[in-house]
Formats: structure tokens, C-alpha cells, sequence
């Protein structure tokens, strides 16, 4: 294994451009181009290397899939070799499955067999794989990946580097990183927009790029690793993803002087020691202290938003020290841009230093008890005792530029943890409705919204806490079912108010029928419930 992970490194052809032979062809510009990506792309087709097949009580099962998530592939590997059929397209997913996926060295027959169409020479051709006599070894990851967005359904196959699991060791510093958790956290975010131009920053295997193509018509895709747009290319091209373009540089120096209507970015947010002997990983170390380079991003994306434009991120942020506000820090660092944005911030987990250093020090493959572990252990506590950090948070982050340069700009920091919403596209469609109430109640007056008739949304319920033999509640709650899956508390007029929007009285018309009720000043009930209805009506609990 010390072959793979050091020795060789994976070449996926740039561009898929080759020299000439009979498995190549000639484009309109002259330059040599590969057909190999479309034989991968057939055989994948063909085979039942399936999300589908593979999850759930699939091919590993239940249990084996479950050990994958831990991080342990051996159950996953008995559970296929138990009921592994001798032919056909069954034999062919396990096969790639126990390949690229888990990393076990297979037979030369039984990968011939599961790609006919590309055949070895051609996988080797892509170094997607190593032949050693009778055994081919995996180069690369190469996996299934399925979704819904509210485009429809699709299956892509994504290669990357081979993780930590398949090598059994750590991991290569220039690593390129498949699908993970903070990658379809991010695209489940995505804002499901048409726009013209979308900007990926740091694409990594490209999967933010891809996704983002399925509603704008040009996607410039940047990175800092050539390696990580080498994969990136690859994998649009084996998945048939057009109108992307691909640029090597440093945060927004391949984008000098743009603007784009959406840029995503899943930016290498670790916060990681700079101090000698500490692995750098490409993929999630960004080369500054602290919170440094998420608070760049933050800082200059506003100079690249055209007007209406929102830029979607994930990022740490830590807590502690001098300025160091956690997720109020995320405004500061848009005031420090200069750029006038709405901010949306949803800290979704709050991690102590303990608990953040061994979760990054276990990613990159070294394991607790080990040597190695106890020194990086102690240099990760001394750097955030350095700098008097007490925690730090994970979130994701919404800005966006008011298609109105002279509109009030709006500021939202909310922490949401526990489980999110029933939402089968994602939370995307709820993060765009939650701007577009933004930018209608920007332009409502309280007169104005008094006279506006709601509705409460279909996922909305109450709920009602009394002490024993009390006939008045002592808490009442509403709870959303789908988008955050938030909870307000809420209170007798506020619930009342709540439960009237049906779209027939007013918001003015039903807030002066409880002043009645409630023996209250209509005056002051305005003024305590109209801040809560805008709320409400931002985050979807009421709907215009």
C-alpha cells in the first residue's frame, strides 16, 4: 500500500488529451482527444455500479454500509464476496465496487470483465488503475453518486484520489477529495437559480462545478491544485457536464475583475497549526492561522457578486480571544470587504478545541493512541491556546448583493442545530425562498404589512406545554416540518395571530381583533407582533 499512496500518483488525462492511436480522435481545433472517458462512461452505464445497488440493504447491506460510515471496510467486503454472482452485470458493480471503492486488489479476469468497452489498457491509459500480472490495484476512487434537485433525478461517477480507508494509511498533502459530508451538505444547500454566469471556488473533484451547471450557462471553476482540476475536468467529461470552464490560481486570482450571479465554494475551512511537522492537506487546509481564509473569502466575494448575485459557502469559525465572535465574526469580515451584502448565517455545531483537533487529526488517517497522534494532539491545543480560542463553529453561509444598490442590507445570525427538515431537493429552494422574503419585506412599510393578508405554511404545527391542572400552557411552540425544521417559541397572541393567516384578514385586521379578545392595546400589539411576523414570514413559518 506504501506504493499507492506515496509512490504513484493517479494522472487522470488533462483535458483528456492524449497522444494519437486508434483510441483517439482529432477535434475541429486539431489538438488529439481521448474517446477512453466515453468507453468508462458506457461500461459504467451497462454495469449496476449503483448508488441504488450498492446502499441500504444492497449489495454490502445494512450492516457493511453502516461500517463504511465508521470508517471500516471489512464487513462490507465479506458481505460482497458472500453472494458475489459468478457472471453478468451483477458481477461487474461488485467488482468495481471491491476495486475502486473499498480498495481491494482484484483479479485481472473479473476487471476485463466489468469493463469491456475500455478494457485494462484503456483503464491504465486513464491511470485509473495499476496491473500487476494476474492483480489490478486502484489508482483512484471511483464511485457512484445520486441525488434529486429540483431539476430531477441523476447518477453521476466521480473519481478522486484514494482515501484513507482503501490505503490503510495517511493520506498523500496534495490529496484531492471525492464526495463527502461537506460536499453534498453544499450542494443540497445550492439555490436552485437560473443564472448566466456561477463561479466554483476551490472545485476540488469538480462535484460543486457540476452541480452548479444544472442551472447556469457558464461555470468557471477554479483551484489552487492542478492535480484537483486534472480530476475536475476528468469528471465532468466522463458525466457529460458541459459549460464549465477550469482555472489554476489562488482564491480569486483567476477571476481578477468578474463578476458572477452565483458562486458556491467549499473552501478548505480546517483550522490547522502552521507549525513544522502538522500534514497540510490541500483539500481542507487553506495555509493560514486560525480562521484566516474563510474570513478572506468572506472579505473580497462581495467584489465578485453582480448585483441580485448570492455567493453560497461553508467555513469555521472560531470563538475566543481578541475578536474572535464565532458566527458574528462572518459580519465583520463582510464590513472589513467593504461590500454592502445581506448576511445569512446558520451555525449548525459548536465544537470545543479537544473535540475539533482529534476529529482533524483522525481525518487525515493518523489514529488515536498512536505516536503521532499524541505530538499533533498537543500542537493543535497549543496553537488554539496561542490565540485563546474556545471553541469553534461549522456553518454555512449566504450573502448576497441587493439588486438595489441604495437598499437597506439585511443581517441574520441564527444557530440551528439538531436535524433539519423533510426536504427531498434540498435546502436550497428554501434558503432562495427565504431571500425572496427578504427582499419583499425590505419593501414594506408596517403599514404596509398590516394591510397584507398571509398564509402559514403546510409544514407548520403548534405545540403546547401545561403544568398539571393548569388550563393555560405554559409554553407554546411552532415547529416547522421541512426546510431548517426550526422551532419559535412563540406566545397566546403571537399563536393566534399564526393560526388566523389563511389569506382572508390582514395582518392589521386580525392583530386588532385580538387587542379585543385579549383586553390588550392595539398599539402595543402591533408593536410587539410585527417584528415576529417579518421573522416568521423571512424564515417561511408565513408565507405572503
Amino acid at each position: 500500500m506504501e506504493n499507492l499512496s506515496r509512490g504513484v500518483a493517479p494522472r487522470i488525462l488533462r483535458g483528456s488529451l492524449v497522444r494519437a492511436d486508434p483510441g483517439h480522435k482529432v477535434g475541429q481545433d486539431g489538438r488529439v482527444r481521448s474517446d477512453l472517458p466515453t468507453r468508462l462512461r458506457h461500461d459504467l452505464d451497462r454495469s449496476l455500479f449503483t448508488v441504488a445497488r450498492l446502499s441500504g440493504a444492497g449489495a454490502w447491506g445494512a450492516s457493511g454500509g453502516a461500517a463504511l460510515f465508521r470508517g471500516e471496510r471489512i464487513a462490507a467486503r465479506r458481505a460482497l464476496a458472500s453472494r458475489i454472482p459468478a457472471t453478468g452485470e451483477e458481477r461487474a458493480s461488485d467488482t468495481l465496487a471491491l476495486l475502486f471503492v473499498l480498495g481491494y486488489p482484484q483479479s485481472r479476469a473479473d476487471v476485463d470483465a466489468a469493463l469491456p468497452t475500455l478494457g485494462l489498457g484503456g483503464a491504465e491509459a486513464l491511470s485509473l488503475i495499476q496491473v500487476d500480472g494476474d492483480t489490478v490495484r486502484p489508482l483512484v476512487d471511483l464511485r457512484p453518486y445520486s441525488f434529486v434537485d429540483s431539476a430531477g433525478e441523476v447518477t453521476w461517477w466521480i473519481a478522486s484520489d484514494l482515501g484513507e480507508l482503501a490505503l490503510q494509511g495517511p493520506l498523500r498533502e496534495d490529496h484531492v477529495l471525492g464526495i463527502g459530508g461537506a460536499s453534498t451538505t453544499l450542494s443540497g444547500l445550492m439555490i436552485p437559480r437560473a443564472v448566466d454566469r456561477a463561479l466554483d471556488l476551490g472545485t476540488g473533484c469538480g462535484i460543486q462545478a457540476m452541480h452548479v451547471a444544472r442551472h447556469a450557462r457558464h461555470v468557471v471553476a477554479t483551484d489552487i491544485s492542478s492535480r484537483a482540476l486534472d480530476f475536475a475536468r476528468f469528471n465532468a467529461e466522463l458525466n457529460l457536464v458541459d459549460g464549465i470552464e477550469f482555472r489554476l490560481g489562488d482564491l480569486f486570482e483567476p477571476v481578477a475583475g468578474e463578476t458572477f450571479d452565483h458562486i458556491v465554494s467549499n473552501p478548505p475551512f480546517v483550522i490547522t497549526p502552521r507549525a513544522e511537522g502538522v500534514p497540510a492537506y490541500e483539500y481542507r487546509d487553506g495555509g493560514m492561522v486560525g480562521d484566516a481564509l474563510v474570513a478572506t473569502v468572506v472579505e473580497q466575494v462581495g467584489a465578485h457578486l453582480a448585483p441580485g448575485g448570492v455567493a453560497q459557502l461553508l467555513g469555521n469559525w472560531e470563538t475566543g480571544g481578541s475578536g474572535k465572535r464565532g458566527a458574528f465574526s462572518v459580519a465583520d469580515w463582510v464590513a472589513r470587504g467593504g461590500a454592502d451584502l445581506d448576511v445569512w448565517v446558520v451555525e449548525r455545531e459548536v465544537q470545543d478545541v479537544a473535540s475539533y483537533a482529534e476529529t482533524w487529526i483522525r481525518d487525515g488517517g493518523t489514529r488515536p493512541g498512536s505516536a503521532d497522534f499524541e505530538r499533533l494532539y498537543e500542537v493543535w491545543l497549543d496553537d488554539f491556546a496561542a490565540r485563546q480560542v474556545s471553541e469553534i463553529g461549522f456553518g454555512y453561509v449566504t450573502l448576497r448583493r441587493p439588486q438595489d444598490p441604495e437598499a437597506a442590507t439585511t443581517t441574520t445570525i441564527e444557530r440551528l442545530a439538531g436535524s433539519l427538515g423533510s426536504n427531498d431537493t434540498g435546502l436550497g429552494a428554501h434558503l432562495l425562498e427565504g431571500l425572496d422574503a427578504v427582499d419583499a419585506l425590505r419593501s414594506l412599510t408596517d403599514d404596509e404589512l398590516l394591510l397584507t393578508t398571509l398564509r402559514v405554511a403546510g409544514d407548520v404545527t403548534e405545540e403546547r406545554h401545561y403544568w398539571p391542572g393548569n388550563d393555560d400552557p405554559t409554553v407554546i411552540s411552532l415547529r416547522q416540518g421541512g426546510g431548517f425544521a426550526r422551532t419559535v417559541e412563540s406566545g397566546t397572541a403571537l399563536s393566534a395571530l399564526v393560526g388566523a393567516c389563511d389569506g382572508d384578514l390582514g395582518v392589521g385586521a386580525i392583530v386588532g381583533a385580538l387587542a379585543q379578545l385579549l383586553e390588550a392595546s392595539e398599539a402595543d400589539l402591533r408593536a410587539e407582533l410585527l417584528p415576529r411576523v417579518r421573522e416568521l414570514v423571512r424564515v417561511g413559518i408565513l408565507r405572503l
